[in-house]
């Protein structure tokens, strides 16, 4: 598992780096990896402008004998109030495109999202090497 710490916006391309590259490294196509890069890039960056300090983890998981690359982004606080306005394009608390949270989840095969006031934000994400639907 990667851990990559994510405190200021240095860190977000860190994290998108790392997955790019892990998602390379276990045979993604350019586009795959792509995508969980920039899926990477978003989530960091709420953590980054939402909530100051928290982390991305990544791993690559198999499963019925296909892999993904699975991402964790999560911070301690401080939550958000509206998840499902959050998740509606154009929606942003802090002057932004509001792209960041349905834009993740578009670029994911599989998206869930945990999040309380006071208790912070998970996200989890699964991107498989290959195109589920094909």
């Amino acid at each position: 598992m990667i851990r990559v710490p994510v405190r200021e916006e240095a860190d977000v391309a860190v994290a998108r780096t790392r997955a790019r590259e892990l998602a390379l490294r276990e045979g993604f196509q350019e586009a795959r990896a792509a995508a969980v890069a920039i899926a990477v890039s978003e989530l960091a960056w709420n953590i980054v402008h939402h909530a100051g300090a928290g982390e991305v983890l990544l791993e690559v998981v198999t499963e019925r004998g296909r892999r993904a690359v699975v991402v964790v982004a999560r911070d301690g606080h401080p939550g958000i109030a509206d998840l499902e306005a959050a998740l509606r394009d154009g929606h942003s608390t802090r002057g932004g495109l509001g792209l960041g949270l349905p834009s993740a989840r578009r670029l994911s095969d599989e998206f869930a999202i945990d999040s309380a006031l006071g208790r912070g934000t998970t996200v989890t994400l699964k991107k498989w090497a290959d195109d589920p639907d094909a």
